[in-house]
């Protein structure tokens, strides 16, 4: 299941790159501004990991148990609870775009330049829930590469509407900023297309079912029970990027582009780690379903050898030579300088970045997302409290006091989710584990 969920992450992330690559081309505090407003991203994936997580969660387990019903209610439950989150994203996408912006941006450009970003992007976020209860839906259920061909179609949509509506290629009409949001609204809407035929014409397992769409509120306290906790990830991530730009605004757009272009190309290093999460929390969930705590042991442990190999050898390339993977965002050598800085302290988190992921999705396989919500906790409460009593030591603070200090944060996050997965495995797999002890004597 990794690789083609790799490919399709990869052209995801191809999809960012390319709308960064064009708006450095309007100057840093063009890229200052998108970046800072993409870090709204976070809090959309807060909710979507809510649908998604539960979604699959649900539907794994009753793949394993063979409970094709069970499955069905749960996938268009995610579907109405997508249309309700759509219309919550729209209302305070809106609403709160500004005021967000003007608490963390350094200058009043770089709010401009978010604010306009924002607007035109917030229906592309509002139509990203229907595709993640689609693809979440799927991924439950063990099928992954329709969900790639539409990030594929996602992608190359973007890459051509975005010179065409940021620079004004061909149109002699360039929109600059507002022209990176419409291009990802657009990009997304054709992916959400694309899904829904394939469930119309060709899902057999899961499909719509509008007898279904009458609010279920067990289905839907269930799906918030294992979702809430995953959304609270990414909820903490959010305040974890904003509390990292207000400490930096200081220092000017320079520095805050500079962190917007290490930390996009970080999450884009992030993906092989990523991939394999995403294969072994559905896996996981069916064989716990199915009454097989052997194999969910197995796929722990098999899926963090491959993330850590793979994170060590992209570990040691950013070290060595960051400037390969940063270079060609930016022209300005201070914003490219602070970004090499960047990439190459973080490079030595790759590793336990990676087995961060993998322990989440294994508490997703197991139903349980609480003990993830709170080793993320711990990051936030290690690395906010300092951070901002630096920042404000204005004859000693530097930039680099902010990434190490993040290095140090997230390495324990890793420390604590290996320590309560295993207590984890203990509480759920060890009932099962001695049933099978006493079925074999």
């Amino acid at each position: 299941m990794s690789a083609p969920v790799a490919f399709g992450m990869i052209f995801q992330t191809a999809y960012f790159l390319v709308d960064l690559y064009f708006v450095a081309g309007l100057g840093d505090t063009a890229i200052a501004g998108v970046t800072a407003a993409g870090n709204v991203n976070f809090l959309l994936f807060a909710l979507t990991q809510v649908l998604g997580v539960g979604t699959v969660a649900l539907i794994s387990h009753a793949v394993g148990r063979k409970d094709q019903p069970e499955a069905n209610l749960i996938f268009n439950q995610s579907l109405l609870l997508s249309a309700v989150f759509g219309v919550i994203t729209l209302i305070l996408g809106y609403g709160l775009a500004g005021v967000y912006l003007r608490a963390v941006a350094a200058d009043a450009e770089t709010v401009r330049a978010g604010t306009v970003y924002l607007y035109w992007f917030i229906p592309g976020l509002a139509l990203q829930f229907a595709m993640v209860a689609m693809g979440s839906a799927l991924r439950g259920t063990g099928i992954v590469k329709p969900t790639m061909v539409a990030q594929i179609v996602t992608v190359v949509m973007n890459i051509v509407l975005a010179p065409v509506l940021i620079a004004g290629w061909g149109t002699h009409y360039p929109m600059g900023v507002a022209g990176a949001g419409l291009a990802s609204t657009l990009s997304i809407l054709a992916a959400v297309i694309i899904l829904g035929l394939y469930f119309a014409r060709l899902e057999k397992y899961v499909a719509f079912h509008r007898e279904q769409w009458r609010p279920r509120l067990a289905s839907w306290k269930r799906i918030f029970a294992i979702g809430l906790p995953s959304g609270g990830e990414f909820l903490l991530m959010f305040v974890f990027l904003a509390i990292v730009y207000w400490c930096i605004r200081d220092f000017g757009p320079e520095a805050q582009a500079g962190y917007g272009i290490g930390s996009r190309i970080m999450q884009a290093v992030f993906l092989p780690a990523m991939a394999i999460s995403f294969a072994a929390g559905p896996i996981a969930g069916q064989n716990f379903g199915a009454r097989k705590p052997e194999r969910v042991r197995e796929t722990f442990y098999k899926a963090a050898t491959f993330s850590s190999i793979l994170m060590a050898l992209l570990s040691l390339l950013a070290h060595v030579k960051p400037e390969w993977m940063v270079g060609g965002f930016s022209n300005d050598p201070r914003v490219l300088e602070i970004a090499v800085t960047f990439f190459k302290i973080m490079s030595w988190n790759f590793v336990t970045q990676g087995l961060v992921f993998t322990c989440s999705s294994m508490f997703q396989g197991l139903g349980d997302t609480r003990p993830a919500l709170i080793s993320s906790g711990t990051r936030i409460v290690t690395f906010a409290l300092p951070a901002i009593w630096m920042s404000q030591q204005k004859d000693w603070f530097q930039l680099n006091h902010i990434w190490y200090l993040s290095l140090a944060a997230f390495m324990l996050q890793a420390v604590i989710s290996i320590w309560l997965l295993h207590r984890q495995f203990d509480r759920r797999l060890g009932p099962l584990e001695a049933r099978a002890a006493t079925a074999t004597a």
